[in-house]
């Protein structure tokens, strides 16, 4: 039950995927590649699509016998909060503990002078090896960092707790601090980690905020060079906090909506290859639109249902984005009107979905929608999971080349 160096987060929506999703990981070991499979799966969703924590569970299982895979895989609670963890105890063994709510809130003064006596000797300035300079802080700024941050690494430490005192003995804590307005700063990070130290936080994986858009299902909006440059520091920044706290040596970045972010990939892959660092990629709904890919390929009543479902997200416009206005960039004078769409052969709805940017059929907006549309699917019922059984031979290639060709085989560099 070790986390491996590098791990995939795989959301599947509806729970029908896991043995494609697994596929795309064993034929990345049969090229020398050991990718832990992190089975994901938020509150949100599970409300939205009518599932349990224990349905992920066993949709993974059932995956593992039948691919016979031997090494570990992992079930994540994905951004939890001490309110919605208990849900999850039984079957998760990965905790994303998501503290984003609490930035910016005010801990109590006693804590902020403990944690600042914890960390006197960083208040003047010191070096972080591979960081291009010093990093200039001093007292006010600790305390500032301290002010925004501890409320939030403290709130992470009471949901950690919970978890130790009612879960099984092996787990994985990961502390996301991404869904914020600006990124973290190597500074920032450093501190986010010593506090999680001081509350003897086991951290294995950190997910912060990098500069630019990760919008969700397409590719990153922002300049990747500068991207590029933050990802590295924080790998040094890592590097450092887990021979200055004693943090497990597996200690690695986590990338959030990491899914489809195919210009950020050769730059993660030449840091990763310099570096020797680990990685944790999530990859979240991609899965879901190569279901809905699969059942347009398979024409007729496949075809008809990936419509209708285009058709009802389309209606449904502002209430499925308003949960994701964050990540979404949708531009809806771009969205084809349903009459359209319903118009459309397998081959254009496949192309105008599936995310090849060279093809010029391919519609980010429209995969953007539909994205976010896995509710209207689950409001289907019976009819949608009983179409993935039916399609299952067309649908199971896409998921599984999706995650090997499109996302492992450039982030780690497979030929």
């Amino acid at each position: 039950m070790k986390l491996g160096k590098y791990s995939l987060g795989m959301g599947d929506r509806f729970g029908h995927q896991a043995e494609a999703q697994l596929n795309a990981l064993i034929k990345a070991a049969e090229n020398g590649v050991r990718i832990t499979p992190v089975w994901n799966k938020s509150f949100r969703e599970h409300n939205i699509i009518g599932s349990q924590p224990a349905d992920v569970r066993r949709a993974a299982e059932k995956a593992v016998e039948a691919l016979h895979w031997t090494d570990c895989y992992f079930i994540d609670a994905d951004h939890i909060n001490l309110k919605t963890v208990p849900n999850f105890i039984e079957s998760s063994d990965f905790f994303t503990l998501d503290v984003a709510d609490a930035i910016g809130n005010p801990a109590d003064e006693d804590d902020i002078r403990e944690f600042l006596k914890f960390a006197e000797k960083y208040s003047k300035p010191f070096p972080i090896p591979n960081l291009p300079q010093k990093l200039e802080v001093d007292k006010r700024l600790v305390e500032n960092i301290t002010r925004k941050y501890l409320a939030a690494v403290l709130s992470a430490a009471k949901t950690y707790h919970y978890i130790k005192d009612n879960c099984k003995p092996v787990f994985v804590i990961e502390l996301s601090v991404d869904e914020t307005d600006t990124p973290q700063s190597p500074l920032e990070l450093f501190f986010i980690l010593a506090m999680s130290a001081w509350q003897k936080l086991p951290l294995v994986t950190i997910a912060p905020k990098f500069s630019g858009r990760f919008n969700k299902g397409v590719d990153y909006v922002g300049d990747p060079q500068k991207f590029a440059i933050e990802f590295e520091q924080d790998v040094a920044v890592v590097k450092f906090a887990i021979g200055e706290f004693s943090f497990s040596e597996n200690l690695k970045l986590s990338v959030h909506s990491g899914s489809d972010k195919f210009s950020l990939y050769p730059h993660i892959h030449r840091i990763l290859a310099k570096t020797g660092a680990g990685l944790h990629l999530k990859t979240a709904g991609t899965t879901w639109l190569e279901e809905l890919i699969g059942l347009a390929d398979a024409d007729g009543e496949g075809l008809k249902i990936a419509q209708e479902i285009y058709s009802q997200s389309f209606e449904h416009y502002e209430e499925l984005a308003k949960p994701y206005a964050t990540v979404l960039d949708i531009d809806r004078t771009k969205l084809p009107a349903p009459a359209i769409v319903n118009s459309w052969t397998s081959e254009q709805y496949s192309a105008a979905l599936r995310h090849d940017q060279s093809d010029k059929l391919y519609n980010p907006h429209l995969r953007q929608l539909l994205h976010v549309g896995y509710k209207i699917a689950a409001q289907m019922g019976d009819e949608y999971l009983s179409a993935l059984d039916k399609y299952a031979g067309f649908i199971a290639p896409n998921v599984t080349e999706n995650l090997y060709k499109r996302h492992i085989q450039p982030l780690f560099g497979i030929k």
